[in-house]
């Protein structure tokens, strides 16, 4: 097996035929078919189902292209290192779906100005998948709150600790943060995360009982309807970004008030840690007095 398969072999699902994936690799058709037939020979598995025109990927085809994916950014990220390059390559980079998720835009733009050599591959998804990826390898990071049980062979390192504020209308006149939960019309972050969960929580000790008039799983559209005079939530302090939110009633949500974190996520020696590392540093940059500086142990 040798890199000029696997790069074949990535062509031929980039463009769906081996026709194609000849004129991509600069091989003739016959000779991308023989290069995959002696990469068949040599995993002993079937890479392709011929009954198909054109030929279809089989799941051992599909597990290949994971590996292929694997090997030629390892060789990139070496010689990369060999270079002297020592940030720069690809990062693959994995985030949930958080009101966080508004510092990506900004740290990727500041990481490209940076290390003009840098890709930046970026998806979002849930933590669950996301913490599997970064195990598996198929992310070199990902930026997920806190959990109670990350995997052994991973490292989980914050860069963000925010407060939480109760966030009401700009006329709002009461400050008394359980008058406003029982009498106000309340906007109820309901997800299947982390944050949602230490909000209902803190709700519970403090004994409120809220007049709940909307639930929704997104903390930017939960902003925008306390903007817009619907009622009061409770939500983080970096989903309060824009010019407008600066009219907002703010008060400490918890007593003492409640903080969260969020960090980055990845495999214990990874090969990626230059990169991960220098990503981190700009993240915290951002965060401003929130910001976690790194620290190695």
């Amino acid at each position: 097996m040798d890199t000029r398969q696997l790069k074949t072999l990535l062509a031929i699902q980039s463009h769906g035929t081996f026709a194609h994936a000849a004129d991509v690799v600069g091989l003739t058709p016959s000779a991308v078919s023989q290069q995959i037939q002696a990469l068949e020979q040599e995993l002993n598995v079937t890479l392709f189902d011929r009954t198909h025109r054109p030929p279809k990927l089989t799941p051992h085809g599909m597990q290949v292209i994971e590996m292929a994916k694997d090997i030629l950014q390892r060789q990139e990220d070496a010689k990369a290192s060999l270079r002297g390059d020592l940030v720069a390559g690809k990062l693959l980079l994995g985030s949930v779906r958080s009101s966080a998720l508004n510092l990506l835009p900004r740290t990727i733009l500041q990481m490209r100005e940076t290390y003009p050599k840098l890709t930046i591959s970026l998806r979002v998804s849930l933590s669950s998948t996301l913490i599997s990826d970064v195990a598996s390898g198929r992310l070199d990071a990902a930026m997920v709150a806190e959990h109670v049980g990350f995997p052994a062979a991973l490292r989980w390192t914050p860069f963000l600790r925010e407060p939480l504020w109760l966030i009401a209308p700009r006329n709002t006149e009461s400050r008394d943060p359980i008058h406003l939960l029982n009498t106000m019309p309340y906007v109820r972050f309901h997800s299947q995360v982390p944050l949602a969960n230490l909000i209902d929580t803190e709700l519970s000790r403090i004994g409120a009982v809220t007049q709940d008039v909307a639930q929704i799983d997104t903390i930017g559209s939960i902003v925008t309807c306390v903007r817009q005079g619907l009622g009061i939530s409770v939500v983080p302090h970096v989903a309060l970004q824009e010019p407008e939110d600066m009219n907002l009633v703010r008060i400490p949500f918890g007593s003492p008030q409640l903080t969260r974190q969020i960090g980055l996520v990845e495999r214990t020696g990874s090969p990626r840690h230059e990169l991960t590392t220098a990503l981190h540093k700009v993240l915290v940059s951002l965060c401003g007095e929130y910001g976690v500086p790194r620290t190695e142990g």
